[in-house]
């Protein structure tokens, strides 16, 4: 059910964006971004890294609209005992993790708009192992001109999660207990600024904050990005991903720095 409610509302937004990328003149305001980094070491230790975006915005007179999907997953050479206590090396997952989101945004004038939102996410090795939310809300863009832009939404929602796995020693084996699945009505809030420092260079930083009674959870991304040419850029990013609450034996933080190549369009 509730996964089915998160797909239902995503698949929703997503044909949304269908039918107004299909019915308006003039590409009807839409464009796009993709985005891909990959890194990779041999020798003494081995580790293998990679992360793909891809973001899809709409803005005209009417409509605020975006659609993003990213994955990260990660491997590395890790010292392990076998069954036998020998020391080995291992090449084991060591980050797993795909999320995936939509705004629909009608707007009352210019500036302010009614926003719905759902988000979804995957993390095999984050503080839950999965969280989804839709929320309702109200936008407001306060700042926009050739170089800044500045928007803010925020309104109620309803988010459903799972924490991660526990382990407890049983004959001096490692067994992992299921967490129960933990819902609650919560606070959204963004905040998206754009800045262009010069005309092959922008930074760009958005910070999102769900609050519940259970916990609150906030993430922000940052960051910098110098076009080599109209469609291809370097950018490097930094992400910061915080949960007040978590269980014993987990991070609230968790931070990841990419370097991506990225093309638009």
């Amino acid at each position: 059910m509730k996964k089915t409610l998160m797909a239902s509302a995503l698949l929703a937004a997503c044909a949304s964006f269908g039918v107004q990328a299909q019915s308006a003149p003039n590409n009807g305001g839409w464009s796009g971004s993709g985005e891909f980094g990959f890194a990779s070491s041999t020798g003494n230790s081995r580790s293998e890294n990679l992360n793909a975006k891809l973001g899809l915005n709409q803005e005209n007179d009417q409509w605020k609209n975006s659609f993003f999907v990213d994955g990260l997953r990660s491997k590395s050479q890790q010292t392990v005992e076998d069954e036998a206590g020998n020391t080995i090396k291992q090449f084991n997952t060591t980050a797993n993790r795909y999320d995936g989101g939509a705004s629909v945004g009608y707007k009352l004038d210019p500036r302010s708009y009614i926003v719905g939102a759902a988000r979804y996410e995957h993390d095999d090795f984050g503080a839950n192992l999965w969280q989804g939310i839709v929320s309702l809300g109200y936008g407001y863009i306060a700042l926009k001109d050739e170089r800044n832009e500045l928007s803010f939404e925020v309104g109620p929602g309803y988010k459903r999660y799972r924490p991660a796995d526990t382990h407890i020693i049983v004959d001096n084996e490692s067994v992992a207990v299921r967490q129960p699945t933990e819902s609650e009505m919560v606070g959204r809030g963004l905040v998206n600024y754009k800045y262009k420092l010069t005309e092959n260079t922008s930074f760009d930083d958005t910070l999102l904050v769900e609050a519940g009674s259970k916990n609150t959870y906030l993430q922000n991304d940052a960051g910098l990005a110098v076009s080599m040419t109209k469609k291809l850029a370097l950018k490097v990013g930094f992400q910061v991903r915080h949960n007040t609450d978590v269980l014993p034996g987990t991070k609230n933080t968790d931070t990841l720095t990419t370097t991506n190549l990225v093309y638009s369009f």
